[in-house]
């Protein structure tokens, strides 16, 4: 087993290869959440990691992958092979964006997609809900869903005065307060921990950064796994998780998880 570089009751960081490290911790994961380079820019760090898809389908079902409309068609066909289905995207809406290219759109927003494996129906979701701007209405609703999603039809319900949260999400970027070039805000990550990971569920990011989404889990009440390659924002993710409030329950092994599936 790899040594953890920080590690409390609900949050475990490794530093390495997460193509190297995450084989060798033999867990199953609720929700896969990646952030991986998108490969776009001649940076150095900014270099796709061939085969981690594959290796995210080796822990969990459920993945929310952030990346670029460029990234997944040129990638399209590693998620496929590693047996990914898509079932829907988001898109995050930064108040700012980057001006690189001066011959097209100002670029304000990151696409996230999830992607499952195996049946829709053994997967744990559930959709966030957010007060409405409109006036409640009817008692019916009609829905019209893919496939994945359920049967065609309709069911009753009674208007509380919440909808469900859109696919389009307005949430600040970290700007001149981000640790990592491409640190994500816990706004953004917490909708998408809620969606596809039930409380005191796992979540392993294998692209860690600087320790959004093991701070964000840690606060919505689910525990985290996180590996990053550069020791330097491990460190940085490392400090800011000493910060936050400890809650604790050790992951499952696979040997563990299948246990209980067949209690």
């Amino acid at each position: 087993m790899p040594e953890p570089y920080w590690s409390d009751d609900t949050v475990t960081l490794y530093v390495g290869d997460m193509r190297e490290v995450l084989p060798a911790l033999d867990v199953a994961a609720d929700l896969v959440l990646a952030d991986p380079p998108y490969g776009e820019t001649s940076l150095k760090w900014d270099r796709w990691p061939d085969g981690w898809v594959k290796v995210a389908a080796e822990v969990s079902r459920s993945l929310w992958c952030f990346g670029s409309m460029r990234m997944f068609l040129l990638h399209r066909d590693e998620f496929e092979a590693a047996g990914w289905k898509l079932s829907q995207d988001i898109v995050w809406e930064k108040h700012n964006g980057s001006g690189f290219q001066k011959d097209r759109f100002k670029r304000v927003h990151e696409t996230a997609t999830h992607w499952y494996r195996g049946q829709w129906r053994d997967l744990h979701t559930s959709v966030p809900r957010v007060p409405s701007t409109r006036p409640r209405g009817g008692d019916v609703l009609t829905g019209r869903q893919a496939a994945h999603m359920g049967a065609i039809g309709t069911r009753s319900y009674v208007d509380d005065g919440m909808r469900l949260m859109r696919t389009v999400i307005p949430v600040r970027s970290m700007h001149h307060n981000a640790s990592h070039p491409t640190e994500k805000p816990i706004g953004i990550l917490t909708p998408l921990l809620e969606y596809a990971c039930p409380p005191a569920g796992l979540v392993v990011d294998p692209f860690a950064g600087s320790g959004s989404t093991l701070e964000a889990a840690r606060l919505s009440g689910r525990r985290a796994i996180g590996i990053e390659a550069d020791e330097k924002y491990a460190e940085k993710a490392a400090r800011r998780l000493s910060q936050a409030p400890l809650i604790g329950v050790a992951a499952p092994t696979r040997d563990e998880e299948e246990t209980r599936g067949n209690a």
